[in-house]
């Protein structure tokens, strides 16, 4: 199945970055922690690692261009919470 690969957010205060270098061509076989492109920012170049493992089918951002925006963490969705249950009181001795 294939898996989309994002620009993730590489500081806290980045915004935005654009792609300067592809290590890997379409075809290479990836390992989690293979570095796979450098990506410029307004402050620095930083390299971008791969999470899984696998191989790169196809490249859809050429160079020089911003990728799609890095994800945002949403809120974690937690499910509702079961209302309180009165207990009996606790025996006396």
């Amino acid at each position: 199945m294939p898996i989309d690969i994002l620009m993730p957010a590489l500081s806290p205060t980045m915004e935005s970055g654009t792609l300067a270098k592809w290590l890997k061509k379409e075809g290479d076989k990836i390992k989690s922690g293979d570095v796979i492109a450098e990506i410029e920012t307004d402050k620095a170049t930083m390299e971008v690692e791969a999470v899984d493992e696998g191989i790169l089918a196809k490249i859809l951002t050429p160079l020089r261009r911003r990728p799609p925006r890095f994800p945002q963490h949403p809120e974690p969705k937690f499910p509702p919470m079961m209302p309180a249950r009165k207990c009996p009181p606790a025996p006396r001795w």
